[in-house]
């Protein structure tokens, strides 16, 4: 029997979300004005779109984060299933092979098993997203020249994170009664992504039959 998404989603046994917005600020508005959109049933393509008169690197910002928190939790819902022993490689099926690369503990290419590869990244965004010179929270501080440059590089590794969900754990997501959630969410990135051309379409080749 499927599962509720209360138990699905129950916090302790998943990732925990690790970044919010302060209440008050230009960006937890934006945030608000996202998900009221977002659970309004509106189309999703049109969910993503600009709003009239704001910021580009805020609408970025807020649903870079925003993505990492769901993400977060959506890997964390089947973590269980996804070890060493079953996912020795962080693979998206038999032609494709994620290897992990960052600028301190691996500065070159290397191969990794999944759990270790979903650790290390969202590691690695917590530690970006909270860091004030590329993620600045105060007013009046500009977004760095790279900015999203580094949102291209998370949201690029955040979709690999579906890409094996979908391909190896799918299974476990729907018997868990979880499978619209993530399709929404996953179609809610996807649209999104396109949107602002932030992923190299080469990167979404391995999910292509499902996108189609």
């Amino acid at each position: 029997m499927a599962l509720c998404l209360k138990q699905v989603f129950n916090k302790d046994k998943t990732f925990r979300p690790r970044k919010k917005f302060e209440p008050g600020t230009q960006r937890f508005e934006l945030y608000k004005k996202a998900q009221a959109s977002l659970k309004s049933g509106l189309d999703l393509k049109a969910v993503v779109q600009l709003p009239p008169g704001e910021s580009i690197n805020d609408w970025i910002a807020v649903h870079v984060v925003d993505f990492f928190n769901r993400i977060n939790l959506i890997y964390g819902t089947m973590s269980e299933y996804c070890t060493e022993r079953s996912c020795p490689i962080m693979s998206g099926g038999l032609k494709y092979e994620y290897r992990w690369q960052d600028d301190s503990k691996y500065k070159k290419p290397t191969k990794l098993s999944a759990p270790q590869y979903m650790c290390m990244l969202m590691d690695w965004i917590e530690t970006l997203i909270n860091n004030e010179d590329i993620f600045p929270t105060r007013i009046g501080v500009p977004f760095p020249k790279q900015f999203q440059q580094v949102c291209t590089k998370i949201l690029t590794r955040l979709f690999r994170v579906f890409v094996h969900v979908y391909i190896h754990h799918f299974d476990s997501i729907i018997n868990m009664g979880a499978e619209a959630h993530v399709n929404t969410c996953y179609k809610h990135f996807y649209y999104f992504i396109r949107e602002f051309s932030l992923i190299d379409h080469r990167e979404l080749e391995p999910l292509v039959r499902m996108l189609q």
